[in-house]
């Protein structure tokens, strides 16, 4: 059985076909050698919520495989803590591979390059994405799961691989999603299908449809989100948190993550 765990983005959205959200799970499911399939993932998820709800629910399943989405709500927050995103992306990735589930995750691409931000706003989000991705360097080489680097994927930046809202990959990018993950799993010795990039089914998105989003969509959100993200003009790169005694990257110990290049 295949399981995902995350947040909007394992759950599909940005990927709309009649009947809902679809994305990058059902995908990946329809090429995987175990027609189980869950996905417990739940929009507006943290590290923290996959760890205390979501992981329960995916080890009762004995999954053979499982993917991890998550992060980004976290680097959003005026809580951001890399120590506890990397005590809680280890427990999860712990907890898997101990069950005997091969895991995947990713690294973060520079979402300031998709959604544009003040110059001040987007370096501090930048600087946390690093940050959290440096994170998922140690857990990655710690537990020995693998990783799909977004930034390195192949048109990772082109607008057609993001949905109207810049913050969800549409149909196009689910489906690069779902291939890179693929090969990931076959990696680790799973049978799987190819992903087929041909997009159908989902929403053709034009320059008016992202002009209304910013405008009825993404100019509210950001007000709504203003208690988290203003302070952050203020408070420019801040200095890296330093982690626990043997918790955190030693150099000359820890190998970088196989970042699952295409």
């Amino acid at each position: 059985m295949l399981v995902l765990l995350g947040d909007s983005t394992a759950v599909g959205i940005g990927d709309l076909v009649p009947g809902g959200w679809r994305g990058f799970g059902p995908i990946l499911s329809a090429a995987f050698e175990d027609n189980g399939y869950r996905n417990h993932a739940v929009s507006g998820a943290r590290l923290a919520d996959v760890r205390r709800t979501q992981l329960p629910r995916a080890l009762a399943d004995r999954p053979t495989a499982a993917v991890v989405v998550a992060g980004v709500n976290d680097t959003l927050r005026s809580d951001f803590s890399a120590r506890r995103m990397h005590e809680d992306l280890d427990h999860v990735c712990g907890a898997l591979t101990a069950a005997g589930v091969s895991v995947v995750t990713v690294r973060f691409h520079d979402q300031g390059r998709v959604f544009k931000l003040p110059g001040r706003l987007r370096r501090v989000l930048k600087h946390r994405i690093d940050e959290y991705n440096r994170v998922v360097d140690v857990v990655v080489a710690r537990h020995g799961v693998r990783c799909v680097d977004l930034h390195a994927v192949p048109g990772a930046y082109e607008l057609e691989t993001w949905a109207v809202d810049r913050l969800h990959p549409s149909e196009r990018g689910h489906r690069m999603l779902a291939r890179a993950f693929a090969a990931e799993l076959r990696a680790l010795g799973h049978t799987v299908g190819d992903v087929s990039l041909e997009c159908s089914g989902g929403r053709e998105l034009t320059v008016w449809h992202h002009v209304a989003w910013l405008v009825l969509k993404g100019i509210p959100w950001l007000c709504r989100r203003g208690a988290d993200l203003v302070p952050l003009l203020w408070n420019d790169e801040a200095p890296a948190e330093v982690f626990p005694a043997g918790a955190g990257p030693v150099p000359g110990d820890v190998l970088p993550a196989d970042t699952g290049l295409l």
